[in-house]
């Protein structure tokens, strides 16, 4: 014999408590929540929170600024780092070139000075230990022969160190011409310069009055041949 049906197993009990109306306290309070006006505490809240947020931007820009001066600075010192040591690259390498040339020449100058100054020296000594209170009537000549050689040689040793040593040769004398001129700059403007206008215009028809008198003498004898 087939079991009796329950009715209550063909039913959706889920779709049916979907379906169910909310209670009047839900609709109350979820619609109360969506379209009131907020409060006075909520602004003050929203504003301070605004604030707070602008505050932390204004921190970040014055971070990012501070970052950014000195990535300017550092980009500015590798310039310079960089400008400056091809400057003094440049500068150093030309400068020790010139040096050391300088002290080569300077070395030369040196050594030929000092092979100069023994030169010099023992041209010197020779002409010194020559004592002519010694010689004799047998040996005089031999002896005025060597003294006249060492005599040359001496003067072939000075006029070679006059040719490498311009300082050993005397100063040149001045010109007739530089010391007329050194002479009138000394003496001064001439005299005439100091006169007045009226005792230049007598000075200057005193010296062409011949000049004038001439002219008219020309001038009269055409007047006189055209009569």
């Amino acid at each position: 014999m087939a079991s009796k049906l329950d009715p209550s197993e063909f039913v959706d009990l889920d779709y049916q408590d979907g379906r169910r109306s909310p209670a009047p306290g839900e609709a109350t309070a979820s619609t109360s929540g969506a379209g009131r006006a907020p409060t006075r505490e909520e602004v003050e809240s929203q504003v301070a929170e605004v604030q707070a947020e602008l505050a932390r931007l204004r921190q970040a820009q014055e971070q990012l600024e501070r970052e950014r001066a000195a990535l300017e600075e550092t980009r500015r010192r590798q310039a310079e780092w960089k400008t400056g040591r091809e400057e003094m690259v440049r500068h150093l390498t030309r400068g020790l070139g010139l040096l050391e040339e300088a002290e080569f020449s300077a070395r030369q100058e040196a050594e030929q000075m000092a092979k100069a100054i023994a030169g010099l020296r023992e041209a010197l000594n020779k002409i010194q230990a020559i004592q002519e209170e010694s010689w004799t009537a047998e040996n005089f000549q031999s002896e005025m022969t060597r003294a006249l050689t060492t005599l040359e040689n001496a003067r072939m040793e000075w006029n070679s160190a006059r040719l490498k040593f311009p300082l050993l040769n005397p100063p040149a004398p001045e010109s007739a011409g530089g010391e007329s001129a050194a002479a009138a700059s000394q003496q001064g403007p001439p005299a005439w310069t100091s006169l007045d206008f009226w005792a230049l215009t007598r000075v200057g028809l005193g010296l062409t009055w011949p000049l004038v008198l001439a002219l008219l003498l020309l001038i009269t004898t055409l007047l006189l041949r055209g009569k």
